[in-house]
């Protein structure tokens, strides 16, 4: 019998090898910036995921850049999709990654549209080195709460072999309000959204490689264990 697995990204995702139960936890809201910022030129354009790829889509051909970096393997394929020819990204798709592997100069000029909640690790570091990072709060995450009470229900009735998690806002917005002791197989892409789950309280695995395919191959690996 398949693993019964609540999924709760954005994005609904097809694994033969499970059943999937698709209850995403947040929605996104886009956000209105100062388009001025679109009046400069960037040596780099950032973009560390697909909805900061989809939400500044409008924006491109306003945009003067030399090179576009992206972080995460689905946000360089979604890129592609889109006829956007990204420049560099980092081996293993994290930030971590991103910053020890980016060619750094000091005084590059910096775009970096992503979500108003995202951590400021990469914002922070590369002005650090000498970058003038300029930040844009494209969207921001708002709780889905029906799909948030339908998982916890789901969870109590013992009706779910795993959760998984591929951003911290989808596990602060699970967490925040439930924390059901009885159950304990969460799984979650990135060491953001690892570091998130275990501030509640609550272990979690991740997988080598940030991809909801991996995290698909730990549910398996540990189940049959």
């Amino acid at each position: 019998m398949k693993p019964v697995v609540v999924m709760t990204q954005t994005k609904p995702y097809v694994d033969e090898r499970v059943e999937i139960q698709h209850l995403p936890f947040v929605e996104m809201q886009t956000l209105s910036f100062d388009t001025h910022l679109l009046d400069t030129h960037y040596d780099w354009l950032i973009l560390t995921s697909q909805n900061a790829v989809r939400y500044f889509l409008p924006y491109m051909e306003q945009l003067n850049y030399r090179h576009l970096a992206v972080i995460g393997q689905k946000t360089k394929a979604f890129c592609e999709s889109n006829h956007l020819d990204v420049y560099f990204y980092p081996s293993d798709y994290s930030q971590e990654g991103f910053l020890k592997e980016f060619p750094v100069v000091s005084g590059l000029q910096i775009l970096l549209p992503s979500s108003k909640l995202a951590r400021p690790l990469l914002q922070q570091t590369l002005e650090m080195r000498g970058c003038q990072v300029h930040k844009i709060d494209l969207y921001q995450p708002h709780p889905v709460q029906q799909n948030i009470d339908e998982a916890y229900n789901r969870i109590h009735q013992n009706a779910v072999d795993a959760v998984t998690f591929a951003s911290a806002s989808a596990a602060n917005a699970f967490f925040q309000q439930y924390q059901p002791r009885h159950f304990g197989h969460y799984f979650a892409i990135g060491k953001q959204t690892a570091n998130a789950i275990k501030s509640y309280g609550n272990n979690c695995c991740t997988a080598q490689i940030q991809t909801l395919e991996s995290i698909v191959d730990k549910i398996i690996e540990m189940r049959v264990l």
